[in-house]
Formats: C-alpha cells, structure tokens, sequence
C-alpha cells in the first residue's frame, strides 16, 4: 500500500466550520466590525451538537517520503462530534479531543485527548526500480496524545486559530520511535458555504525513526548499489496546505455534500532530505494534491 495518506486532511477544515458557527451564533458572541455594523448571526444547524463528516477521495502523493514519483491514492476521513467528543482526522488515523468546550460563549477552547495513526514505509511499486530491490517496510500504528488551543474571532467575527501538537509513539514495531508534530491552521469563511484554511505544520523525529526510515545499511547498501548512510533524529520537515471547500447547497450548516479540495507543499530537512531515498533517488520537495466529498448528517 502507498505510504501517504495525507488526503484526510482535505476534509479537516469540515470538522472547525460548526465551531465557526457557533461562535458568532453565541449569545453575545456577535461583535462589531469596524463600519459599527453587527454581523449576521448564523444558526448552527445540523451542527449544532452531536454531528459526522463522512467523507472520501483521490489524493496525488509521493510513493514514498522523499520519491520524486508520485501516485493516485484514494482516502476515506471521518469528523465530528459524538457525545461531545471531537473527532478530527489524521494521515491515515484521527485524534479526539475530550474537552467539552465546544459551546461555551468564550472566544478561547482547549483541545485534549488521545491520537492514532496508521504510518506506511516503502511498499509495494515505489516507481523507483532501485528503491523497489530493498524489502518492504513494516506498518508503523502511532499511539499518543494531542493537545491545543483555539482563538476565535481573531481578525473577524467568524475565523479561528489554532496552535496544536501531536506527540506519537509507535507500537508495532517498526520504527519503535516518537514523532512530535506541531501545527497552526487559520480556518475563514468565504461566505455562508464556501470555507478556506491555511495550515503550518513540522515534523520532529528521534534517532529510532530516522534510522529505520532513512538509514541504509550495508546489505542495502550492496543490494541498491546506494552509498552506507547512518541517519539521525531531529527536525525532519515542515511543510504548508491549503484547504478549501464548498457546500453544494450554498449552506455548510444544514449539513448535507460538500466538496473539499486541498494543495500541499512538504520540505525535507536533516536526515529526510540527505538519506540517498531523498538526494540521490528523491526529492526534498513534496508536493500533494487532493480532492475529495464530505457528507455531514
């Protein structure tokens, strides 16, 4: 299977629009703009409590972190709130976050709970007939924790900003290291059914993941005809996308389809970018191109 899933977060912007909406339909939430005029208060809708995002798609990723091939790989996502536990989607898992803040008239909500996700090495067809000589790579599952914070209201009545870490371990076995993950996403609406998010994310790993990854050994080494390369933890990438979405009906908050595009650019750094999978058979420049349907019920 491909290595990257990252198609799921083409539909993470669906999961922060109920927020929006419940921010300026707040009692006394609904400030001024700078022309003294009030904004339109907005009803929450289907996504005004308990909701779900359903969503899936095609996504135009790297074959494998640091391939200058690229493939078609579908996704499914999954968002919402159930029982008053977010649900956010991953790379290929998701995070909930446990703290019932969601409907508090406050322009500052706090984000804390488990995380999981799947992470696939290289497998299968790389594109890359030397990379391809080397055995397949074990599945990683990432277990941790997320946490964060969100600032409504940041420029206007109806936008959010969100600084958030993930901290992740492996417990599979294949690489047995830790991966910490911080992020900033500005998410805005349009209008009433078209949205847009920036996210700013990076990528910290140990000497175990960077090792198994990026390292090649001296078997791999005579089998590629690669050179020997001891790898090294530390800050691996950081990278940008760009979300945006449109609800078919005009309308995000009467739930319904939605379709949710996505552009992304990842850069390589330290180990990622010198293993010779990256400077001499890859890139250090990722790019990954997604678009996908989301249906909220």
């Amino acid at each position: 299977m491909r290595t990257i899933l990252t198609g799921a977060a083409t539909l993470a912007a669906l999961l922060a629009m109920p927020a929006i909406a419940q921010d300026v339909a707040a009692p006394g939430s609904v400030g001024t703009t700078g022309q003294g005029a009030v904004p339109e208060q907005i009803d929450a809708g289907v996504l005004d409590g308990d909701f779900l995002v359903i969503g899936a798609g095609v996504g135009y990723t790297p074959t494998y972190e640091g391939a200058d091939d690229y493939t078609v790989t579908p996704f499914p996502a999954v968002a919402g709130r159930v029982g008053g536990i977010g649900i956010a989607p991953r790379a290929g898992g998701l995070a909930l976050d446990l703290i019932a803040d969601y409907d508090t008239a406050g322009n500052v909500q706090f984000q804390l709970g488990p995380v999981a996700r799947l992470r696939f090495g290289r497998d299968g067809d790389t594109g890359d007939d030397v990379v391809n000589l080397l055995d397949d790579q074990d599945l990683a599952v990432e277990v941790g924790a997320n946490a964060g914070i969100t600032f409504a209201q940041v420029l206007h009545p109806y936008d959010r900003l969100t600084v958030s870490t993930d901290v992740r371990w492996d417990v599979a076995g294949a690489h047995d290291g830790m991966v910490v993950t911080p992020g900033v996403s500005y998410l805005t609406p349009l209008s009433r059914g078209i949205f847009a998010a920036l996210n700013v994310n990076a990528e910290w790993v140990d000497d175990s993941f960077a090792e198994y990854y990026y390292g090649l050994d001296a078997q791999q080494a005579a089998i590629t005809g690669l050179p020997r390369y001891d790898a090294d933890g530390g800050f691996k990438s950081a990278g940008v996308n760009l979300i945006a979405g449109f609800d078919l009906n005009g309308d995000i908050t009467d739930g319904g389809l939605s379709i949710v595009g996505l552009a992304s650019y990842n850069r390589l750094f330290g180990s990622a970018e010198d293993t010779p999978f990256t400077s001499i058979r890859g890139s250090a420049d990722q790019w990954v191109g997604g678009i996908g349907l989301a249906y909220t019920f």
